[in-house]
């Protein structure tokens, strides 16, 4: 009789550091002073809310729910996840290191913010290919996420950066003091 390997006692440790990866990618932003996603829309509390609370439901419900259950749900987020990286290496201006995309500007940041922030969006796309592997039968709802959502956020980013440097001009503060400098409505 085959041995059967026991559970993991963390089970979805990719996609786990996935969401990880990806509270550090907003996180990053915020600090940087570029707000986050949907703060030009929502406000900056209701944004950081949505992605903190999403993030950290993910991360519980990863570690919860046993392996074999919420395929699907799992390779939907890992698919979204990998759809946010792939969508920040195409809309935005790039060059090439070590025969991987490195971004030279992103959404308001560029020069030393940049080798972080292009580490965080690495990791971030490793993660994603390990949580293929851990969503199993159910990779296809991962690819196929990434084929709808990616263009989606491809097409999105450049307008969303223009909503948050509206934003900043109008209501500038510590959270996105870099789109207000650069216009000019925030004092250094």
């Amino acid at each position: 009789m085959p041995s059967r390997r026991p559970a993991s006692p963390h089970p979805r440790p990719w996609i786990r550091a996935g969401v990880v990866a990806f509270a550090a990618h907003v996180g990053y932003e915020l600090a940087a002073g570029v707000a986050v996603p949907l703060a030009g829309r929502i406000g900056p509390v209701a944004a950081c809310a949505l992605h903190g609370g999403g993030a950290l439901a993910a991360y519980q419900a990863a570690a919860r729910v046993p392996p074999g259950r919420g395929g699907r749900a799992f390779a939907v987020l890992d698919g979204f996840m990998a759809a946010a990286v792939l969508g920040h290496f195409t809309a935005w201006p790039r060059a090439t290191r070590a025969g991987l995309p490195w971004l030279t500007e992103c959404e308001g940041m560029s020069g030393r913010l940049m080798p972080a922030y292009n580490l965080i969006l690495h990791a971030s796309a490793v993660t994603a290919l390990g949580g293929l592997r851990e969503v199993g039968d159910s990779r296809r709802w991962a690819l196929g996420t990434v084929a709808v959502v990616a263009p989606v956020m491809r097409w999105a980013q450049p307008r969303e950066y223009e909503s948050l440097r509206a934003q900043a001009a109008r209501r500038p503060g510590w959270w996105n003091r870099r789109h207000a400098r650069a216009q000019g409505s925030l004092r250094p």
